[in-house]
């Protein structure tokens, strides 16, 4: 058995040392907001925080998580209570098939965590690793800007 703290809850698992944290989060734990895209830590579908910082869970074994805090989309708000970064995708529609925007909402949330006010350079080199296939990079990115308070001040202050 192996202990992750997830979305701020102590979770035992019952997983090889290998298994790729994807798997866990959505075959036992029952988070399916990160998606398998590639399997390779290539296009972002599967992003998640862990300790802050956006890791492809599809190539993070579990064996390295025990003590250090995972989060999820699911961790970031709900469906009826978005939080600030998921109600900035909402507002600006960045989601056209939806594969990818749970990743690409966890990758803004570490930027912005990080950097409440990144500049449109540090936006970009920031969600480069996360690809959507729809083409809807301009709305994400505006929906990033929009989180960080770029478009009509702050969101917290709108809310």
């Amino acid at each position: 058995m192996i202990t992750l703290d997830v979305n701020g809850a102590a979770r035992e698992v019952d997983a090889d040392p290998d298994t790729p944290l994807l798997y866990v989060l959505r075959d036992q734990l029952g988070l399916n907001g990160a998606k398998f895209g590639c399997g390779l830590g290539q296009c972002g579908a599967c992003t998640v925080l862990v300790d802050g910082r956006a890791v492809f869970s599809c190539v993070t074994p579990v064996s390295v998580l025990p003590g250090r805090k995972i989060r999820t989309v699911e961790g970031l708000g709900t469906a009826e209570n978005p939080g600030p970064v998921q109600r900035a995708f909402i507002e600006e529609q960045a989601a056209q098939c939806g594969y990818c925007i749970a990743g690409m909402i966890v990758r803004a949330q570490a930027l912005l965590e990080r950097n409440p006010s990144p500049s449109e350079a540090e936006i970009r080199r920031h969600m480069a690793p996360n690809l959507c296939r729809c083409g809807t990079h301009m709305r994400i990115l505006r929906a990033v800007r929009r989180a960080a308070g770029g478009i009509g001040g702050t969101l917290e202050a709108r809310l």
